[in-house]
């Protein structure tokens, strides 16, 4: 049903992505988003500064197992977690700003150290047909025990698959939600699919999985909870999970924009704090009536994590999720990374904090 990867598809793959141009997407800053709120309600999360202290930049170009010629020219989208004090960073790399053909990066931050890439990258790269026009988007999550990675895998659609899963005889891309585990941060076991192509309609974009702090998955009233935004035929849905590796999922209203007059593009990140465990927080990307791109976010009560209380305009677009520092002069304040503001041809993801905790 699905086309087999090969080395001439990810060929393929790879020229139309060094081709790939997108003025809209190329010219995102992440302070347009973050950097100044006109309102700031205590329940909101932000804004934020760039502590250019952390700044990734990786060197030289990792080798290619399978063979063909790729490389990276830019980094975002990324995730972090930290454990036992060292900083963790799962982060896309593309031929070029966001194209398809990407692969999946880790690096490490020791305190005391400088930034390492991981001699085992790509982590993540295309080995399976659901992968094969790349691996998007990673979400690192710990739970039960164990470390989960969400990504997006990105394929193209036979007319056999379209016939059987989705209305739109015009589609040609898919994307699935692809899980893999690790124990140990390095090397991970891919699980598959985690939404059912009858749901999904072969499209399913963002593993929103609440978290805290540490980056620790939250159960919501005795499950795991997971938002989706983008895809599945148009509707919002939720899946629910009590091990976090099976997924069941269904339709669920869960965000209404309609007080800013706006159209949801997709849920970058639900936060659930430590000093509010009462308190779940949706940070979303979404379109003004113009066009133009902006961000948000939604207040809920972990007691009915479907019913909005209050809306705010101005967000993160932390597509990772945050974690709380554990050290240095920032300690306690929210962190987040982002690739966006590199110049072209730049690669480099950017941390940035909370700044009402660091200016107090």
């Amino acid at each position: 049903m699905f086309l087999p990867l090969t080395t001439d598809a990810l060929r393929e793959s790879l020229a139309g992505a060094l081709a790939h141009r997108n003025d809209a997407t190329a010219s995102l800053s992440q302070g347009d988003f973050s950097g100044a709120y006109s309102e700031n309600p205590d329940w909101a999360v932000g804004p934020f500064v760039a502590d250019d202290s952390l700044a990734f930049r990786p060197t030289g170009q990792w080798a290619d197992p399978t063979g063909i010629g790729w490389t990276s020219a830019s980094i975002y989208n990324p995730s972090v977690i930290e454990h036992e004090g060292v900083l963790h960073l799962f982060y896309r790399a593309s031929p070029s700003k966001e194209s398809l053909s990407s692969r999946i990066g880790h690096a490490a931050l020791a305190p005391g150290a400088a930034w390492a890439d991981s001699p085992s990258n790509p982590v993540v790269y295309p080995t399976q047909p659901l992968e094969l026009l790349g691996c998007e988007d990673p979400k690192i999550y710990r739970a039960e025990g164990r470390w989960y990675l969400f990504y997006n895998g990105i394929y193209p659609l036979t007319r056999e698959a379209r016939e059987a899963f989705t209305p739109d005889p015009q589609a040609e891309v898919g994307c699935e939600i692809l899980l893999a585990v690790s124990d140990d941060l390095e090397n991970w076991t891919k699980l598959g699919s985690v939404v059912d192509p009858a749901v999904s309609h072969l499209w399913a974009k963002g593993a929103v999985v609440p978290r805290n702090g540490a980056g620790e998955a939250v159960r919501i009233g005795g499950e795991y909870l997971m938002f989706l935004s983008e895809g599945c035929g148009g509707a919002l849905h939720v899946g629910r999970s009590t091990d976090f590796e099976n997924w069941t999922f269904a339709p669920e209203p869960y965000l209404d924009l309609g007080p800013l007059d706006g159209h949801l593009h997709e849920v970058a990140c639900a936060l659930v704090d430590d000093d509010a465990p009462d308190r779940l927080v949706l940070d979303f990307f979404y379109g003004e009536p113009d066009g133009s791109f902006a961000a948000g976010q939604a207040l809920y009560d972990t007691a009915a994590p479907f019913t909005q209380r209050a809306l705010h305009r101005g967000g993160a677009l932390s597509w990772g999720g945050m974690i709380r520092s554990s050290g240095g002069d920032d300690s306690g304040a929210r962190l987040f990374a982002q690739g966006w503001d590199a110049a072209p041809g730049e690669r480099r993801i950017d941390f940035y904090t909370d700044r009402s905790l660091i200016t107090q």
